[in-house]
């Protein structure tokens, strides 16, 4: 079962690998005049000038004093992309101190937006039951490349600002599709990182049910070399007439009669089988352990003897191996980093097996219930979407003489932001619960003063939360 302790880990991981790489709107700085050509200067101009028509044939005037003078259609006047350009810091600054030839431009929007609405790269868009980011950026970016490239009218008006060059209007264009594309590229970015994180989940869970597997596998390769020990040309006694305790181990037995385990290996397309390297160097580090040799010996061969030798087993044998671990490693780049936590838990099965005696071996489900299916996701949406606010609780607190905000790590950010997030939106979740396991991600994780420093900075930032009145718990 995967529980909220992986959960959090993945989020965090998932988290740190998304900001590290994402890039929203590309918006270039302004270019200095003295050093670039006269084309340069006039494209960042009309750059700017061409982000801010688009807002206004969007029914967004770029001017607080403002006023929509003309009816927008509907998709048009709620395109996400245009709202998510008009929440850019840098985007608000350029508004704020209007840095535009707007004014000189404000007679063609009203043209423009019939241009656009006729257009059939418009239409089409449209027509769609669903318009996804993709498919609005997609339209934004042909538009640009071909209504607001090609009317006549704006051409007319742009030839008339200051230093116009038909080069500059055209890098112009680019600028503002290769605007557009940065913005595509991090919605997809997030995306990635939320398909990711389901995947890493859904991996550990096959993780779960691939020991199992493993379990049972191990079992059937010592029955055939028991086999064949038999076919021997001078088999010794002992050989045909084996000690058949570890085949017959009644908690493997359980295991293969499982229909449900059966279905998920089945399912999650898990096979051993190819693995002869693996499972003949683990079932050597068994068969010659005295754990072993005390098993087969032992005059108790109750459910429970079975039970607890394969948990010590798979504890002190099989996770400990290096070839395990190795192989874990070609089958999934999240398994090794998983066989601990899952590890556990297959270990908590058998012992609720060993329990139950007369009960089919119970497979735990993947999450306990449909908050914790949910958990992850939404830990990793809303956290994305509150970082700088968080980010402002963490620079409010740091220690200036010690800690320089800027230099603080990557990682130390993202598993207090995310505790942060938790913090406030998880009513159920004791405060205590969730400093602890965050703090024990950082001495895991992140560097090894990490854990102390997290420590202190959650504890203050809990401290302030309260006397905000926004953490209740």
């Amino acid at each position: 079962m995967i529980n909220r302790i992986l959960i959090r880990i993945k989020v965090v991981q998932m988290l740190y690998s998304y900001l590290l790489t994402r890039n929203d709107f590309k918006i270039p700085a302004r270019p200095n005049p003295a050093v670039v050509s006269n084309d340069k200067r006039f494209a960042y101009d009309a750059y700017i000038d061409l982000l801010m028509l688009m807002f206004e044939v969007s029914g967004h005037p770029s001017a607080q004093d403002k006023k929509q003078s003309f009816p927008v259609e509907k998709k048009l006047a709620s395109s996400k992309v245009i709202s998510a350009l008009l929440a850019n810091p840098e985007i608000k600054a350029i508004i704020f101190k209007q840095q535009s030839d707007i004014d000189s431009l404000r007679h063609v929007v009203e043209h423009l937006n019939l241009a656009i609405e006729s257009s059939t790269v418009f239409t089409d868009f449209k027509r769609r039951r669903s318009a996804d980011f993709d498919s609005e950026i997609h339209m934004w970016q042909s538009l640009l490349l071909t209504v607001f490239a090609r009317d006549p009218k704006l051409d007319e008006a742009m030839r008339q600002l200051p230093g116009y060059s038909k080069i500059g209007f055209d890098l112009a264009i680019q600028m503002a599709v290769d605007t557009l594309q940065s913005y595509f590229d991090s919605v997809a970015g997030y995306q990635n990182a939320i398909n990711d994180l389901k995947y890493s989940l859904d991996e550990a869970y096959k993780l779960y049910i691939s020991i199992f597997a493993l379990m049972i596998e191990l079992t059937n390769e010592q029955r055939r070399r028991i086999e064949n020990a038999k076919t021997k040309h001078l088999a010794t006694a002992d050989e045909l007439n084996p000690n058949m305790r570890f085949v017959n181990n009644a908690f493997i037995a359980k295991l293969t009669q499982s229909s449900r385990l059966e279905a998920l290996i089945h399912d999650l397309n898990i096979n051993w089988e190819p693995d002869i390297a693996l499972i003949s160097s683990l079932l050597n580090s068994i068969t010659s352990s005295q754990l072993y040799a005390d098993y087969m010996a032992a005059e108790n061969n109750d459910y429970a003897a079975d039970c607890d030798f394969w948990r010590s087993a798979l504890r002190n044998i099989v996770f400990a191996s290096d070839d395990m671990l190795e192989a874990l490693e070609d089958k999934s780049i999240f398994w090794n980093d998983d066989l601990q936590i899952m590890g556990t838990f297959v270990i908590k099965t058998i012992k609720i097996s060993q329990a139950d005696p007369e009960s089919p071996v119970s497979i735990l489900p993947k999450y306990k219930d449909d908050e914790d299916a949910a958990f992850g996701a939404r830990l990793f949406a809303d956290t994305v979407a509150h970082r700088d606010e968080y980010r402002e609780y963490i620079d409010r607190f740091v220690n200036t003489g010690s800690w320089d905000p800027e230099r603080l790590a990557l990682m130390d950010i993202v598993i207090i932001i995310t505790a942060i997030d938790e913090l406030l939106n998880y009513p159920n979740i004791p405060v205590a619960v969730t400093m602890n396991e965050y703090v024990e991600i950082a001495g895991a994780y992140s560097s090894p003063k990490s854990g102390q420093f997290v420590n202190g900075i959650l504890f203050n930032i809990a401290d302030s939360l309260r006397k905000e009145g926004r953490l209740l718990k």
